[in-house]
């Protein structure tokens, strides 16, 4: 099949490459090919084939193909999973466990049973939720007694797992812009036995002028669903690049409104949540990143075993380093529908102008650049030395270099001191000469009764006058023993 051959060439195109056909005419033909074997709309053909490389495209347009297994979530208001699996098993029920990192979901293989029409459905004992969208409220992570919103709650799957968390406490406002879709969701809390759930229906633009203050905040926001083909084909050919560009802008308006409803002093939250069910880079990252520019809130881990971490890097854009935290879930790689979950923490209360983050990030950008650079050059200077004193040694051979570094400490004490004694020698060539032309004679005779008076006399002066009777005695004392 051409599609395949194709794929391989563009996977190694440097060695299979055939004659002078570029690398533009082989993915063009391979979008046509999939387009025409799979049905899919081409303008979102070249979004998928642009978010992946060709082979990983396939892989994921393949994965759209078949459908994933169903999946329940167990309501732990009114029973536990065991009882749950106990109860469905007899009733000939072939199930397992999601996955070690949910220990609310089950799997079901087969069904004897209507799973949507068993007395344990119909008394709010579970719900049917695909395992992807357990993932925002576990990133969520609700605690007892707070007050959280859920900005687009229908037809609330995510918003009775919230209630499961909080653990029926608190108050969690259920908001939803189309008012048909809010007779699901208080079908699904009264059957769920939910009781913290005040339902409203505003535009979530809207929020922050009437409701504030909330602990957390989930923003589940509409997008175009191209993580969900498998469940719904018709996106395949009703959605294209225009669709994407106009729910970017929405979603930038929705996340602004979902931040500004949440009060950064919470003592116990401060958090939103931002997911999609779509995998394009436009609807997740470029969002997230509007939302870093304009408010004062950074990304967090979200806690969670699945997924891959976010992109950084998407064609000519570059994202703030902090992305990979936000987790990607894909079709062909984890077997769940395409989703994107993202946390913030929001640190301060009110807007933050676009000017002021472009130069904060500039100058932030400039010191490490200049970081980096005088790390280099400490590197080639220390590097330099190096060299310098490896052939220092070898040209001098037995001279060590703490020797040298003695030699040098000689020489500047033995200088330090030169300096000193001049200094002290020349006061005393001046006096000389004043004292012996003033006083001449006289000077010579009081000298004697000073030093004995006075001990603090000179050395050369005691010397003198010992010395001068030694050298007179003997010259009496010979004439006299000789007569």
């Amino acid at each position: 099949m051409r599609l395949r051959e194709n794929v391989k060439v563009l996977s190694n195109f440097k060695e299979l490459r055939k004659g002078s056909k570029s690398r533009s005419q082989y993915v063009e033909e391979v979008i046509n090919d999939v387009c025409n074997a799979f049905d899919y709309n081409k303008s979102l053909c070249e979004v998928i084939f642009t978010l992946f490389a060709p082979a990983e495209a396939l892989e994921f347009i393949e994965a759209n193909e078949s459908q994933r297994p169903l999946t329940i979530r167990t309501n732990t208001l009114k029973t536990k999973r065991k009882d749950l699996a106990k109860v469905l098993i007899q009733r000939g029920v072939q199930l397992d466990p999601v996955a070690e990192w949910s220990k609310v979901g089950l799997k079901i293989y087969e069904s004897t049973v209507p799973i949507g029409a068993t007395p344990e459905y119909l008394a709010g004992h579970y719900i049917l939720q695909s395992p992807s969208s357990f993932l925002p409220c576990m990133t969520l992570a609700p605690q007892p007694n707070e007050r959280i919103l859920d900005m687009a709650a229908a037809p609330g799957g995510k918003t009775s797992y919230i209630a499961q968390l909080m653990k029926n406490t608190g108050v969690l406002v259920a908001n939803d812009l189309k008012k048909e879709r809010l007779k699901s969701l208080n079908a699904n809390m009264h059957r769920l036995g939910v009781s913290n759930v005040v339902v409203a229906n505003y535009d979530g633009r809207k929020i922050p002028n009437i409701f504030r203050k909330f602990d957390r905040c989930l923003l589940d926001a509409p997008c175009t669903g191209i993580g969900v083909i498998a469940r719904d084909p018709s996106i395949k050919v009703q959605k294209t690049y225009d669709d994407v560009k106009k729910l970017s802008h929405l979603q930038k308006e929705l996340i602004k409104a979902a931040i500004d409803s949440v009060d950064a002093n919470s003592k116990t939250g401060g958090y939103v949540v931002y997911s999609t069910c779509s995998i394009t880079v436009e609807e997740n990252e470029a969002v997230l990143e509007y939302a870093l520019k304009t408010r004062y809130v950074k990304l967090v881990e979200t806690g969670l075993e699945v997924g891959e971490p976010g992109m950084t890097k998407y064609c000519e854009k570059r994202f703030h380093p902090s992305m990979n935290l936000s987790r990607r879930i894909y079709p062909h790689v984890h077997n769940m529908d395409g989703f994107f979950v993202a946390k913030l923490k929001k640190f301060a209360n009110g807007e933050k102008s676009v000017e002021a983050v472009s130069t904060a990030r500039e100058e932030e950008e400039a010191k490490h650049k200049q970081k980096v650079k005088k790390q280099a050059l400490n590197k080639k200077k220390k590097e330099k030395r190096m060299k310098k004193k490896e052939s220092a040694k070898e040209e001098e051979g037995e001279i060590k270099p703490h020797e040298k570094k003695r030699d040098k400490k000689n020489k500047q004490k033995k200088a330090a001191a030169a300096k000193t004694e001049a200094k002290t020698e020349a006061p005393k060539k001046v006096e000389a000469p004043k004292a012996d032309v003033a006083k001449a004679e006289p000077s010579q005779e009081p000298k004697p009764k000073k030093d004995k008076k006075h001990k603090k006399a000179s050395k050369e002066a005691k010397e003198s006058k010992i010395e001068e009777p030694k050298a007179e005695k003997p010259k009496a004392e010979k004439p006299k023993t000789e007569q």
